[in-house]
């Protein structure tokens, strides 16, 4: 009985860290409503000329992403005066290239450009699609934007209002997931609605600690290249959060923006969703190292189930188990309401199996230091840091072997 009430105190602990997060989201969604209404009572004509700083989105392609043109063409309907737009692709027969042509022509009087460059002086396939871009951008300021990214017409001149500040040195922002007709597109969304949104807040608020998604970063160009520009992280996983790290350890403040943009899932298969989540938890773990124990014991479900699991299946263990996934189900639900979230209330219920599947995933990473990204194989090292995987010795044995196992059970 010893064993249940363990984990009964670890279940209880990430609830509370659960509501935390919820905390989190919804102060900082307050606060948004707290500066629209403070600006409403401004006099238009007594705006910042910063508002109206040039600005260079960098929009790297790689194959045909859910939504992919209506997400490009809202980055043409920005209510802004003065930006371009360049997408940049590794070569012209990349699908994603004709969607970007027809853009360009839906938008003539944009600023649009197309490059197509092949560049492989990194192993991060996006930062060797963004350093054409980069090179060719003409202004001051630019924005780093996924192609799955959907944006309202206010995006650009809500986040640019951080610049004013000389010490901002980056602006990201909380991301919301969209979409979700397939089990593996609302598994994505419920997590990145809840866990992703809640976690970046939460470190936001409570531990002021910068936590950068790649989603869309703006930053000026002399604070990027001070820390070694996109060749400095031409080789590393997760090179959102370490431009974010390096950014705050120059003194720069990094900055979460209150205004939600749209990530768009809809068609994700279960196995994509696997091999996310199991590449983000390997480059977690590399990373934070053991604060990556915490992402554990703050999924309440999976704390709550595990004794159902390694111990016994009574009512008592069972019963606790529903109880908390309940629980989760309602606190889930209740951030998809404030963030008004697409998705239909139905599918808040089959959070529980998520994080279950979540829970599970979390473990890989401690048996595995290897990622396969676009058909190559990397191992990550401290700090996300990319190296080919060797392909011969025993570790190409060991890889092959599991490989041929995978091949075999799917």
């Amino acid at each position: 009985m010893e064993i249940f009430y363990i984990f009964v105190g670890l279940t209880l602990f990430g609830l509370i860290a659960y509501g935390l997060q919820i905390w989190a989201v919804r102060s900082h969604l307050k606060e948004t409503e707290i500066e629209k209404n403070i600006e409403k009572k401004v006099i238009p004509d007594r705006v910042s000329p910063s508002h109206h700083l040039p600005i260079s989105i960098l929009k790297p392609l790689k194959g045909l992403d859910d939504n992919l043109f209506d997400n490009l063409a809202s980055f043409c309907e920005l209510d802004y005066p003065e930006y371009e737009i360049i997408f940049s692709l590794q070569n012209h027969n990349d699908p994603a290239y004709k969607v970007a042509r027809k853009i360009k022509d839906k938008y003539p009087e944009k600023n649009i450009s197309i490059i197509v460059e092949k560049c492989d002086l990194g192993l991060n396939p996006k930062v060797n699609n963004l350093i054409p871009a980069y090179k060719a951008s003409k202004y001051d300021y630019v924005l780093i934007s996924d192609s799955n990214v959907m944006v309202d017409r206010d995006y650009l001149k809500e986040i640019v209002k951080h610049m004013e500040d000389p010490e901002v040195g980056l602006v990201s922002n909380i991301i919301k997931g969209s979409g979700g007709k397939t089990i593996g597109s609302i598994f994505e969304n419920l997590h990145m609605n809840t866990f992703i949104m809640g976690s970046v807040c939460f470190l936001d608020k409570f531990l002021k600690m910068p936590c950068v998604i790649g989603k869309s970063m703006l930053m000026r160009k002399t604070d990027l290249e001070a820390i070694g520009g996109l060749i400095a992280v031409k080789d590393v996983l997760a090179e959102d959060y370490i431009i974010g790290k390096e950014m705050h350890k120059r003194g720069k403040k990094v900055i979460l923006s209150r205004h939600i943009i749209k990530n768009v899932n809809e068609y994700w298969g279960l196995k994509k969703f696997l091999n996310r989540h199991t590449r983000w938890g390997k480059l977690r773990w590399r990373i934070g190292g053991i604060r990556y124990v915490s992402e554990l014991i703050s999924n309440p479900v999976f704390m709550s189930w595990l004794p159902v699991f390694i111990w016994e299946a009574s009512k008592l263990t069972i019963s606790f188990a529903l109880l908390i996934s309940l629980i989760k189900v309602m606190g889930d639900l209740y951030l998809g309401k404030i963030t008004s979230s697409d998705s239909n209330p139905l599918v808040y219920f089959l959070a529980p199996v998520k994080d279950l599947i979540i829970g599970f995933i979390w473990f890989v990473p401690l048996f595995s230091n290897t990622v396969v990204w676009r058909g190559n194989r990397f191992m990550i090292g401290r700090d996300s840091i990319l190296t080919h995987c060797p392909e011969t010795g025993m570790w190409a044995w060991r890889y092959r072997i599991i490989d041929a196992i995978k091949t075999k059970v799917a």
